[in-house]
């Protein structure tokens, strides 16, 4: 089967269409089963053509599947069996269904389930409680497994035998559900979720979330904690982490919470959505601070922020985050914490799109905060703060937003999950590997396709943003992806807003599957490119 590419589903309703039914029924019903004549013009047009609806397949212009459906008796079957009434109920309105094809490159499952989504949904609408075919007894195990029953002999010819089949109404509105599942699975099966959240978990991940729930208080779950607070450690050389049940958005509460602790004021780092979330937590707390603010992926030198922290020897604090989830834009972290060293300055650090993403060293870093998700590869609710020195309780703090009482409890001074907390642990047993290269070659390929890549020095491989041209409606583009399998993050406002949709590769993510993706990413902005041309 060929995935890499978008298919639809529609009625016919065009000569183009038509043209191609007649040749796609000629290459099925001429040349592969020999059921009829060969002409010079390589077309068949049925004998029932005036009366049948089509449902096909299109990939772009092409039509890669078929099928028809008709209502008006006698049927084609009628001609086949001479009792075909002694099968039906006189209550029943029937249809029939014939000229079944699909191309043989694009054969194996997903074509034939969305061709009978489709036309169980036309059945539906036009109200018929049977459905007959005569199928081909190549196909009738496929038949039967979405709803088909046999009935009576064997017709046509020795050469091109069928077996009349039927699906009553019952069947026909079970089956769509049916098919709606079977299409998600065949998708699933090839398509990895592109997104920065949820994040592609491996199967050891999974079945650690499963596992019976255990109290909060118990050893082995302590045990665990530890465990995992270790490997997180060790991942980044942070001296201390803090495992709470939340978000990336609680984390960076509880930084702001233990800023407000400080006398002087600080300086915040933003240039795209993230940062500018980080202005937001710092107001909601009442902080003092001076902004160094740049256009959305315009980069702030490191000569613009020492200038800034040397003329104001009042800033004791410097709040960035290290990848810039919204724009892929890297912070320089090494060259950051220098300059805060030099000015005698706490730095602190979002770094929830760059723990596990990126190579990233959290040591001499004041606070930082990430994720169970994301590049962690769990399931997400667990936020993680960490931390460069011991930090005792602070009684004017509250308390779920206290590191310190985090700290002195192991970090468990609440209840917790223990699910959650057995995934990660996990997760950190087997660390997704760095996707520098897979990056690299998502990023040609858009860019060989005509998309405006944001890329450049300094970049996540984790986060790719593509700007679409204005012809061309992210949203649409993002419904378009999504009805094909394909998830890409662009619903969140500041995409919608810009008009950019994103590639994430965080997770457990493999490059066939990947660039599978890709290639369906890269088609479907083609054929929109060529349909904003057309008036």
């Amino acid at each position: 089967m060929n995935y890499s590419t978008t298919f639809t589903y529609k009625i016919a309703d065009s000569q183009d269409e038509m043209d191609q039914i007649y040749r796609l029924n000629y290459e099925t019903f001429v040349e592969e089963i020999p059921q009829h004549q060969t002409n010079e013009e390589g077309m068949l047009i049925d004998r029932f053509h005036e009366e049948n609806i089509y449902v096909i397949a299109k990939r772009g212009d092409e039509v890669v599947g078929m099928i028809a459906v008709r209502g008006k008796r006698p049927f084609s079957l009628d001609q086949k069996l001479d009792n075909l009434d002694d099968y039906l109920s006189e209550t029943d309105t029937p249809c029939e269904i014939r000229l079944l094809s699909i191309k043989p490159d694009y054969r194996g499952g997903r074509i034939f389930y969305g061709l009978c989504e489709k036309l169980v949904s036309h059945c539906l609408e036009k109200e018929y409680t049977v459905a007959l075919i005569s199928g081909t007894p190549r196909q009738t195990k496929l038949y039967r497994h979405v709803g088909f029953q046999p009935f009576g002999p064997l017709v046509g010819t020795e050469e091109a035998p069928y077996q009349p089949m039927y699906i009553t109404k019952q069947q026909f509105e079970a089956s769509s559900k049916v098919f709606q599942k079977l299409i998600q699975r065949e998708e699933k099966a090839f398509c990895p979720y592109l997104l920065p959240g949820p994040v592609p978990i491996s199967g050891e991940v999974k079945k650690a979330w499963q596992q019976p729930a255990i109290s909060h208080r118990s050893a082995d779950f302590h045990h665990t904690m530890q465990a995992a607070k270790d490997k997180l450690c060790a991942l980044t050389k942070a001296n201390h982490a803090e495992i709470v049940v939340g978000t990336g958005t609680l984390a960076n509460d509880m930084v702001a919470a233990q800023l407000s602790t400080f006398t002087g004021k600080g300086l915040i780092l933003t240039n795209g959505e993230f940062g500018e979330r980080l202005i937001g937590h710092a107001n909601r707390f009442g902080l003092r601070f001076d902004q160094l603010e740049k256009p959305w992926n315009t980069p702030i030198t490191l000569e613009e922020v020492d200038h800034v922290l040397a003329a104001n020897p009042d800033i004791t604090w410097l709040w960035t985050v290290h990848c810039e989830t919204s724009t892929g834009y890297v912070y320089p972290l090494q060259q950051l914490k220098e300059i805060s060293q030099k000015h005698q300055v706490h730095i602190c650090v979002d770094a929830a799109s760059s723990v596990g993403v990126i190579p990233i060293d959290l040591s001499d870093v004041y606070l930082a905060t990430t994720v169970s998700g994301k590049g962690l590869a769990s399931f997400p609710g667990l936020a993680i703060v960490f931390h460069e020195q011991e930090i005792s309780p602070n009684k004017h703090l509250p308390s779920s937003l206290d590191v310190g009482v985090y700290q002195k409890t192991g970090s468990v001074p609440f209840t917790h999950s223990s699910n959650g907390l057995s995934a990660l642990k996990t997760a950190l047993d087997n660390p997704c590997s760095f996707k520098g290269e897979l990056a690299e070659s998502v990023c040609q390929a858009l860019a060989d396709a005509g998309m405006d890549v944001l890329r450049g020095k300094g970049y996540s491989p984790g986060v790719i943003s593509v700007q679409l041209p204005a012809h061309v409606s992210s949203r649409e583009f993002g419904d378009q992806l999504k009805s094909s399998g394909v998830f890409v993050s662009y619903e969140s406002d500041y995409l919608v807003k810009r008009n950019w949709f994103q590639v994430a590769l965080m997770g457990e993510q493999e490059r066939k599957k990947v660039m599978k993706s890709i290639r369906i990413i890269t088609e479907q902005f083609q054929q929109m490119e060529q349909g904003a041309g057309i008036g």
